[in-house]
């Protein structure tokens, strides 16, 4: 039932951010306060099994209900960001776009060796970006636990490419 309220939620913007792709806006969620609760509370239904040391939210998206999910799991919250944007020592990871590369950066004290990671982020697509997140994480000494979607686009694959990562892929709307 959840998974029906978000995706009503859900604003459909054609050709954006280019021409033939139709862009899923999760913004007007915010709207509603009602269903940011419940989103949250379905994550942790997801999660409370697991056992998580901390979140890592991508920028920036993930930090929306990344956040509030480690604040209800009572574990840290590491914001994986943009290169460039953290103020302090990190390590980074570069990953392929499709045109092009980008590049995603973390504290290098964020993560501890052996530490359950979930890595949130609003939206699987080809999972670029949720791999180069895992990568980052392993590098300091972590464990991928999960991966939480709020949205994944299935017809990209995405999830094929972050399950030699960790195959507990949680995704609570799928189109």
């Amino acid at each position: 039932m959840t998974a029906d309220l978000i995706a009503a939620a859900i604003r459909d913007v054609p050709n954006f951010p280019k021409e033939g792709i139709l862009f899923k806006d999760i913004t007007p969620i915010f709207a509603q306060p009602k269903l940011c609760t419940l989103i949250t509370e379905e994550l942790v239904k997801h999660c409370k099994a697991l056992k998580i040391d901390a979140i890592v939210g991508v920028e920036s998206r993930g930090f929306f209900f990344g956040f509030h999910l480690a604040q209800a799991l009572q574990v840290p919250f590491v914001p994986i960001r943009k290169a460039g944007k953290l103020p302090y020592h990190a390590v980074s990871e570069e990953y392929a776009l499709e045109y092009g590369t980008a590049k995603i950066e973390m504290h290098i004290d964020a993560i501890t060796t052996g530490q359950n990671v979930l890595i949130h982020d609003d939206l699987l697509a080809t999972g670029g970006t949720a791999a180069a997140a895992a990568r980052l994480v392993k590098r300091q000494g972590g464990n991928i636990s999960a991966f939480a979607f709020l949205v994944e686009l299935s017809f990209l694959n995405g999830a094929e490419v972050i399950t030699h990562e960790c195959d507990n892929i949680i995704s609570l709307v799928k189109y």
